[in-house]
């Protein structure tokens, strides 16, 4: 069954190490089937407990996978870098618009505020034992999710919006648990899903968000979390709409236990309204990045949820980093506080370079969708060959394959660092690489 491989350990732990040792070398291929317990536990003159104990750490650390009576397998390596390996290179005088980095102007200076916070630092220092969160910031962040309606709770903060998704998973689920999430969609997360020994379950999306039957279907099948970007869902702009939401959380309603992750990515970014899904399951988590709107370098998030999902976050965060830097936090809050971002200013530039390009490729034919934030999605049939025409015409898009797993290809245009005067040469480009007419529906 295992080819020339040979099993060995006495004890659960070394038998575990065994498998996982010759998974890590390639000698157990994903998929591979494993022995019955009983059957390599006579072959290795040991207890069936002893192997059914390290059967059970294999699939704590996410290595095997078991199906009842089909037995167990090894699961399929994780895709920790998988997608960054379909990255576009760009070559020099090529336009990158494949990045889905924010426009640098748009940005504010940050100097000031970390001179200030520094100096802050300086006159009253944070040691071991301090609090883990700003009390300014905490006050001005709940301040604003009161305003948005995102229900009471506790705040933390995180490294990111991935980091914190990741605390939020890891207090939940473990690993051969089944997670819902979007596709297309956000191809970092995709990749976090199965690392941490999860399975993703696809809920296709439309530019008002998440479909809620394919949701169901999700919960109905066994998913025990569900991921939902509520604003510039990357990569295809979508936002949830109020109707959608009324929707999603009437879904949410027939499974109480699910573990609902809502993350706000067009947050500062975008001007359409928020409608959170967040109070409908015991289990809840939304999640703020100052990404987009100040830096990706800031890395940098704000979060809150249900009191049992915030203990069990900050306590693993005591753990391992501590805390994030409270002199990050303390410039993030002068930033706030000087009003050095204007949302509606940030959204419209975004908006106007969208909307231009959606329209402009509208009139030439082609399908393209993006409601918020500063990515258009565009379905194509031939994507490797769309992404390859338009580099050679001197533009860089991101492939889609970054972000889908069941839906249909498409490209990702980001459209932060086009100028008005090039939209209708893109456009136009846009057009000849897909050859109009040969397109199709991302859902």
């Amino acid at each position: 069954m295992l080819g020339e491989y040979r099993i060995e350990g006495r004890r659960a732990a070394d038998i575990s190490a065994s498998i996982e040792a010759a998974v890590g070398a390639g000698h157990l291929e994903p998929g591979r089937l494993l022995p019955p317990m009983r059957e390599l536990a006579t072959e290795l003159g040991v207890n069936p407990n002893t192997v059914a104990a390290a059967y059970r750490i294999l699939r704590e650390r996410g290595v095997i996978e078991t199906d009842g009576r089909r037995g167990s397998r090894v699961r399929p390596k994780p895709a920790t870098t998988g997608r960054e390996f379909l990255r576009v290179e760009v070559p020099q005088g090529v336009r990158d618009a494949a990045a889905g980095n924010p426009d640098t102007a748009l940005l504010p200076p940050l100097a000031p505020a970390f001179a200030w916070a520094a100096a802050q630092g300086d006159r009253e220092p944070v040691l071991y034992g301090h609090a883990p969160v700003e009390p300014e910031l905490a006050r001005a962040a709940r301040a604003e999710l009161d305003a948005d309606g995102v229900p009471g709770g506790p705040v933390a903060v995180a490294s990111g919006s991935l980091d914190a998704i990741e605390r939020v998973l890891a207090a939940h689920v473990r690993p051969g648990d089944t997670v819902a999430v979007e596709d297309p969609g956000w191809g970092s997360l995709l990749d976090l899903v199965p690392a941490l020994g999860l399975r993703t379950a696809a809920v296709g999306v439309d530019d008002d968000g998440p479909l809620p039957e394919q949701v169901r279907r999700a919960l109905e099948a066994g998913a025990r979390a569900l991921i939902v970007t509520d604003r510039a869902q990357n990569p295809t702009g979508a936002a949830v709409s109020a109707a959608r939401a009324r929707a999603l959380r009437h879904v949410l309603r027939e499974y109480p236990s699910t573990l609902l992750v809502e993350d706000d990515h067009g947050h500062g970014i975008v001007d359409l309204p928020l409608h959170p899904l967040a109070g409908v399951t015991r289990h809840w988590a939304f999640v703020r990045s100052v990404a987009k709107a100040y830096g990706p370098d800031l890395r940098f998030a704000v979060l809150t949820g249900d009191d049992v999902t915030l203990d069990r976050v900050r306590g693993r965060q005591r753990l391992g980093p501590g805390w994030v830097s409270r002199i990050t936090q303390r410039a993030v809050v002068r930033l706030w506080a000087d009003g050095v971002v204007d949302a509606a200013e940030v959204a419209g530039a975004y908006g106007r370079r969208r909307d231009a390009l959606i329209a402009a490729l509208a009139a030439r034919g082609v399908e393209a969708h993006g409601r918020s934030g500063m990515n258009v999605w565009i379905p194509v049939t031939d994507e490797t060959g769309a992404v390859a025409r338009l580099l050679q015409a001197g533009w860089a898009v991101a492939p889609g394959a970054r972000f889908r797993i069941e839906a249909p290809p498409g490209i990702r245009i980001t459209v932060s660092a086009l100028d008005p005067q090039e939209i209708g040469d893109l456009a136009d480009t846009v057009a000849s690489a897909i050859r109009v007419g040969d397109v199709r529906g991302y859902v």
